[in-house]
């Protein structure tokens, strides 16, 4: 039997044992607190009518004051003045309306009287406001007789609800006398029984918590493979022990997630690690190539031969082209710190995304004949015109064409775009290459920063693994995303998509 059953009978027993008294108990507090409701409304109702007696005082002097006042000065009432006593005036109704929510039916009477003498006072109280301000208007407020009338009648609800308040007073006084002693005769059988019960109950579980003990020890001392299997209760101790039983395994699985987790961070380190290594090496080649030909070229300078304009010029071009590739490599750097710190903006201005991806294949010309690659593009003059970030919307296919380039070898490659389907005042641009192509785990993880599609893909084709997270970046802050859908060995396509209006911004004839 569980636990929670030995309690709901050791309960029940106490319930049937004391049936009577808590009957009687019962009874006890209801009366108790039915006289202690009637004696608060007594109270009550006695400070409500000291209190309506007093605005009654000091709304028969105001207008007094006013009377006397209109007949002497003909001062005006203000409106602002009239609202106040008006809200006076209905102040003292609600608060005599109060008085009587709060009477019983033995002080009923009284109310009633009270009520008509009232109304008939405030009534002509609240006609000396309204017609103050009419100098043919003949005012009986100097009357006391309706207010000594009302002034009575409150006096006598007032004595008759405090000789009921002594009356309640003297019947709670008997009921907690009498409560008091159930109470005192309940409260000392309960303790006998629950001692009784609790010896009982106390040998039964001593051995089940004994052994919840020894598992939590266990547990807490590393052992997360040891399970308190041997509890007999199958109520709440043997729930107990089933958590703790979940708790170990949780806490394994928690340092299994912890060793992952760490696994992964020392994967980041590395990632981060390989990232500096390429990042030297993109650097060191244009850096090599620059100082070489700078080098020869200062050699060449000094000697007294004459100078090979052509090929002087050819070494100044390799000059060029690797500070190019130097700068270039150094603003993704730049540009990717300033993204992951939230102080990229926008530059939004019109243009024309045809003569644009137009001018970015030309600029791709060079590299397409290194690789003996074909670029294919469609007719681009039908896009619409777009208000967005032309510099990072130029970046964005600078880098997946040359990313194309690089990895297909006498390839072809095509770029298209055209309206997004479903979704009015979109764009869809789409690069596709024929190239090495990606598997699904290499596409997972083929836009994260400082991670290429495999650890050797620098070392076989170069490049530092920013280029496509800095696409996903800039396709993010101009409103859009990209996505890669790739077979390993058949190429990829890479899918952008963007509004043609930024978002957060608006074109300037707008």
């Amino acid at each position: 039997m569980s636990l929670r059953r030995r309690l709901t009978l050791s309960l029940c027993t106490i319930l049937v044992l004391f049936a009577a008294n808590v009957g009687t108990h019962f009874w006890g507090s209801y009366a108790r607190n039915e006289s202690m409701i009637a004696y608060r409304n007594s109270v009550t109702a006695t400070q409500l009518s000291t209190e309506a007696a007093q605005l009654l005082e000091n709304q028969r002097q105001q207008i007094l004051v006013l009377a006397t006042l209109r007949e002497t000065t003909g001062d005006q009432l203000e409106a602002g003045e009239l609202s106040k006593a008006e809200a006076d005036v209905a102040a003292i109704a609600d608060t005599i309306r109060d008085l009587g929510t709060r009477s019983s039916e033995v002080t009923q009477a009284q109310f009633q009287r009270l009520w008509d003498a009232s109304e008939f006072l405030l009534a002509s109280w609240l006609e000396f406001y309204q017609n103050y301000n009419d100098p043919d208007y003949e005012s009986d407020v100097d009357d006391p007789l309706p207010y000594v009338e009302t002034l009575e009648h409150l006096r006598q609800l007032e004595q008759r609800q405090s000789f009921i308040a002594v009356q309640r007073a003297s019947i709670i006084d008997r009921t907690i006398a009498l409560t008091d002693r159930i109470t005192v005769l309940g409260f000392l059988a309960s303790i006998f029984l629950t001692s009784t019960l609790g010896f009982f109950l106390l040998r039964y579980t001593n051995s089940s918590l004994k052994r919840l003990k020894t598992g939590t020890e266990r547990i807490g001392s590393g052992e997360l493979s040891y399970r308190i299997n041997d509890i007999e209760d199958r109520g709440e101790l043997g729930d107990l022990a089933r958590a703790f039983n979940d708790m170990a395994d949780k806490l394994r699985n928690a340092i299994e997630e912890v060793s992952e987790a760490r696994d992964a961070a020392d994967d980041a380190n590395a990632a981060k690690s390989r990232f500096l290594a390429n990042v030297s090496h993109e650097l060191r080649t244009p850096l090599n190539a620059i100082i070489g030909y700078s080098e020869m070229l200062h050699d060449e300078l000094d000697d007294r031969s004459d100078i090979d304009r052509g090929q002087f010029q050819r070494d100044l071009d390799k000059i060029i082209l690797s500070g190019h590739q130097l700068l270039a490599l150094i603003n993704d750097i730049l540009d990717l710190s300033k993204i992951e710190t939230g102080k990229m903006q926008l530059n939004c201005e019109n243009f024309a995304p045809g003569p644009l991806l137009e001018q970015v294949s030309g600029a791709m010309q060079p590299l397409l004949r290194e690789r003996g690659n074909r670029l294919s593009l469609p007719d681009l003059a039908a896009l619409p015109v777009m208000y967005s970030d032309s510099t990072r919307f130029r970046q964005i296919f600078l880098n997946l064409l040359s990313n194309a380039c690089k990895f297909t070898s006498n390839g072809e490659i095509s770029l298209g775009a055209g309206p997004l389907p479903g979704r009015e005042g979109w764009l869809s641009f789409t690069v596709t290459d024929n190239g090495i192509g990606m598997d699904q785990a290499q596409q997972q993880r083929v836009f994260e920063a400082f991670v290429q599609a495999e650890n050797d893909t620098s070392a076989n084709y170069g490049g530092t693994g920013l280029g496509l997270a800095i696409c996903r970046e800039y396709c993010e802050l101009l409103g859009g995303g990209i996505a890669v859908s790739s077979e390993p060995g058949k190429g990829s396509v890479f899918t952008v998509d963007l509004p043609v209006t930024a978002p957060g911004s608006a074109p300037a004839g707008a």
